[in-house]
């Protein structure tokens, strides 16, 4: 059975520099019935002004995954990165004994609009590590795996069963995917309109489910999709 988080459900807060939707307790916006999903414990949907960003800040034991929907994010961290990532990009840090990083929007005209993910790790005080794909030019109408266990098909290879695919649609296209037995999904519409089983799903909207599912998607519009498929 498929479940929907509607948009509007997610908790929200306009800083000014700052534009954010929380789809599980961050913050301020706490709920006690979405504090994550399996081992998903963050997805925020950020949209950061011109000249804005995070300054420097730390972390530890978390995998954090960003991925620029439009626009572009100054990176720094502890580890020695200095990068700019671009639309179409993900990002991971693997957070481990405890990492420092600033995020900084460095256009003078451009809003960038990210997800930044958090995934608990199944292992504590790992050594952090870096690593990013870029997919902007990803073929439409398939599954591109970004981040897995293994590293597998050149994906981000990160500390947890977790398996992140980005799938692209133009209108009227259609994918597939089959969760298997015993298997979680976690799925995020990050720009677009598509039809799930039947189900309309609009841009910020998630669905979510549990066991063995034929899923059957698509779009009405040209659509990102997240799907984290989890042990």
């Amino acid at each position: 059975m498929i479940k929907i988080r509607r948009a509007n459900e997610r908790g929200h807060a306009n800083h000014g520099w700052l534009e954010t939707y929380h789809t599980f307790s961050f913050a301020h916006y706490y709920d006690p019935e979405w504090m994550g999903y399996r081992s998903l414990r963050v997805i925020n949907d950020d949209i950061v002004m011109p000249g804005k960003g995070f300054g420097t800040h730390p972390h530890n034991d978390m995998e954090i995954i960003t991925y620029i929907l439009s626009g572009q994010l100054e990176h720094k961290d502890s580890m020695g990165n200095g990068r700019v990532i671009q639309t179409g990009d993900f990002q991971y840090m693997a957070a481990g004994t405890g990492i420092m990083h600033s995020e900084f929007n460095p256009s003078s005209d451009e809003a960038v609009h990210l997800l930044q993910i958090w995934i608990q790790p199944d292992e504590q005080g790992v050594t952090p590590r870096y690593a990013e794909r870029a997919l902007a030019n990803a073929e439409t109408g398939t599954w591109h795996l970004a981040a897995s266990k293994s590293g597998r098909d050149d994906s981000m290879a990160i500390h947890q069963d977790a398996n992140l695919y980005l799938g692209r649609l133009d209108p009227s296209q259609s994918i597939e995917y089959t969760l298997e037995a015993e298997r979680h999904a976690w799925l995020h519409l990050a720009e677009g309109q598509i039809e799930l089983n039947g189900e309309t799903l609009n841009a910020g909207d998630a669905a979510y489910l549990t066991g063995k599912e034929q899923l059957q998607l698509t779009a009405s519009a040209a659509s990102q999709i997240l799907l984290f498929d989890l042990g």
